[in-house]
């Protein structure tokens, strides 16, 4: 069963990384793609630009539209974990699967130059996001006191990785979550 995906980031790259280490990243998923280079890499959709990587503006940009199978999670996950070191600072890569049957799911992917950067760019995504759902009900003290037991939970829940005998490692991570439509 062949499904239609899209995913969605804008990579910040440290300075001083080459297309070719970036191409040497990605690896896994141009290898999935068919394609020897991002140049490479074309979108079902026309408008889309696919991966394209700006050296003058340090930015990897991702949006990029196609038809996968089953091997192209483990594929784009190893690609986001290799690119992980270059990455000037940890964001948010939005994939969404098209269903056969109308549905989509959504899917964030985070990746970042070190655990702890992944970590920190969870807490912000869902801060963000929480406190948007809240402010549609709340007032802001309200949202704020929701906002502060979130830090206290990622605060707590990063020592306890941490007092853990293996340190986190991973700079990449993935969490499911609702559907939210992506404007371009």
């Amino acid at each position: 069963m062949r499904l239609e995906v899209h995913v969605h980031a804008d990579i910040p790259i440290l300075e001083g990384v080459s297309r070719r280490q970036i191409e040497q990243a990605l690896a896994p998923w141009l290898e999935y793609l068919d394609a020897d280079s991002l140049a490479d890499v074309k979108s079902l959709e026309a408008d889309e630009p696919g991966i394209k990587y700006d050296d003058k503006e340090l930015i990897l940009y991702m949006c990029w539209t196609g038809e996968i199978g089953r091997s192209f999670h483990p594929a784009l996950e190893a690609a986001l974990e290799n690119l992980g070191p270059y990455c000037h600072e940890a964001v948010e890569v939005d994939m969404t699967l098209y269903h056969e049957n109308g549905e989509q799911e959504s899917k964030l992917l985070f990746v970042g130059p070190t655990a702890q950067a992944v970590h920190e760019a969870q807490r912000r995504c869902m801060i963000e996001d929480l406190a948007a759902i809240l402010e549609r009900q709340f007032e802001k003290d309200k949202v704020a006191e929701v906002t502060a037991l979130v830090n206290e939970l990622f605060d707590r829940d990063w020592k306890e990785k941490s007092a853990q005998p293996k340190k986190p490692e991973r700079a990449f991570e993935s969490y499911t979550r609702p559907s939210r439509k992506n404007l371009h």
